[in-house]
């Protein structure tokens, strides 16, 4: 008999496998690759030390609070994926990914894009907040459509992301 945590691992994975989407599945594919690349880690750095180097007040006081959060996400997020050691699916597509963090718990992708979203819901604008809340779970999916992450790696990721932004709000007095 096997025991609840191996049966779990197995349940995840298969529902996992059903999410992936397969070659045939051209144009989804598509926007599955552009949304798991865009919660990339230095798409959102570059980002926001450019709007702390070129935007107005407002914008340069947001991207530093954004910036030193995912800062400090990243260095929890792979604290953890260090003591997992999950390894990540099987598969031909992200090879970026497994070659420099072969450990897929939790969802370091999953975690910033909620992040950012939960964070602006204090920070402001309020549109931006909705679009970042929309983009987090799809980011989220998409790395489970393109085989990177399983189920409960982003399921993981964003609890965690949403935790940190919580707490981060806290401490910065929000």
């Amino acid at each position: 008999m096997r025991s609840w945590s191996m049966q779990l691992e197995a349940w995840d994975a298969a529902i996992s496998q059903r999410l992936r989407l397969s070659e045939g599945r051209r144009g989804l594919r598509w926007i599955a690759i552009f949304l798991a690349h865009s919660g990339d880690s230095w798409f959102w750095g570059a980002g926001l030390l450019l709007l702390i180097g070129w935007g107005g007040p407002f914008w340069r006081s947001w991207a530093l609070i954004q910036l030193s959060g995912i800062f400090l996400l990243a260095v929890l997020v792979m604290g953890l994926k260090f003591t997992f050691r999950r390894r990540r699916p099987e598969g031909a597509w992200g090879k970026i990914y497994r070659a420099t963090d072969p450990h897929s718990f939790p969802s370091g992708h999953a975690a910033r894009a909620i992040f950012l979203g939960v964070l602006s819901l204090f920070l402001g604008p309020p549109w931006l907040a909705g679009l970042l809340l929309l983009w987090a779970p799809l980011v989220a999916l998409a790395r489970v459509a393109m085989g990177v992450h399983y189920l409960s790696d982003v399921l993981g990721g964003l609890l965690f992301g949403l935790l940190l932004a919580l707490g981060w709000a806290r401490a910065l007095g929000f």
